[in-house]
C-alpha cells in the first residue's frame, strides 16, 4: 500500500503573488516533485540544455505532436509555441512522482480536460491586496516601470479566473502559505485516483473476510 500515483500539481498566479517561491520551497520540502520541463519553438538562449531547460522542437515537430495528442497543453506566445508533453508526465506520476506546472489558466483548463485530468490539483495564489501586489513587484527589483505597468494590468484577467482551480490561497504571509500548500498536496496524494494498489487490497480483505465466515 506504499506505492502512489504522482499528482499533476498546477500553481497559477499573477506576477509577483508568491508563485515561484513557494515552488521552489515544495519541491524542497519532496525532492520527488519534478517540474514539469516545456517544449518550445523558440530557439535555445545561451546556456540553455536541450530536454533540461526545454524540448527544443521545430514548428512542424511540435505542430505534429499536436496533432498526434501529445500535448498535455500548448498555446502560442509573443510568436513561439510552448506546450507540456504528454508522454515524460504520464512517465513521471506512475512512477510516484508529481510533476509541477507554472501555467495560466487556459493551461490548466487544457490539462484537467486531458485524459491525465483525473490526476490534477490545481492551486490558484492570490494577494492580499492589489497595492501588495505592485509593491512585491517594485521590490523584486528586476523590471522597470514599463514592465511592471503591463504586469499590473495583465494581473486582473488572470485574478479573473480564480473560480476554476480547486484550491485558493490568500498569500499573505508565505510561511503560512506554505504550510497550507504542503497540507493541500499531502491530502490529494490520498485520493482513491492516487492508490492504485486500493483496489487490489480491497479485494484481499474480502477474501479473508468470506475465508472466514
Amino acid at each position: 500500500m506504499d506505492d502512489r500515483r504522482g499528482l499533476l500539481i498546477i500553481l497559477s498566479s499573477p506576477s509577483g503573488a508568491g508563485k515561484s517561491t513557494l515552488a521552489r520551497r515544495l519541491r524542497d520540502w519532496d525532492p520527488r516533485i519534478v517540474f514539469s520541463v516545456s517544449a518550445t519553438t523558440r530557439p535555445p538562449r545561451p546556456g540553455e540544455v536541450d530536454g533540461k531547460d526545454y524540448h527544443f522542437l521545430t514548428d512542424s515537430a511540435f505542430k505534429h505532436q499536436v496533432s498526434d495528442g501529445g500535448m498535455l497543453e500548448h498555446a502560442h506566445v509573443f510568436g513561439n509555441f510552448y506546450g507540456s508533453p504528454k508522454g515524460p508526465v504520464r512517465e513521471a506520476i506512475e512512477g510516484g512522482h508529481d510533476v509541477l506546472f507554472d501555467i495560466d489558466w487556459q493551461g490548466a483548463q487544457q490539462i484537467r480536460n486531458s485524459e491525465l485530468g483525473l490526476h490534477t490539483l490545481s492551486i490558484f495564489l492570490l494577494p492580499p491586496s492589489i497595492g501588495e501586489l505592485k509593491r512585491r513587484l517594485e521590490a523584486r527589483g528586476q523590471d522597470g516601470a514599463d514592465v511592471i505597468e503591463k504586469r499590473m494590468q495583465k494581473s486582473w484577467d488572470e485574478i479573473s479566473h480564480w473560480d476554476g482551480y480547486d484550491f485558493v490561497l490568500v498569500n499573505a504571509d508565505l510561511d503560512e502559505t506554505e504550510a497550507r500548500l504542503k497540507s493541500i498536496v499531502t491530502a490529494a496524494r490520498l485520493r482513491r485516483s492516487q492508490q492504485p494498489g486500493l483496489t487490489a487490497h480491497v479485494r484481499k480483505l474480502q477474501a479473508e473476510f468470506e475465508e472466514g465466515l
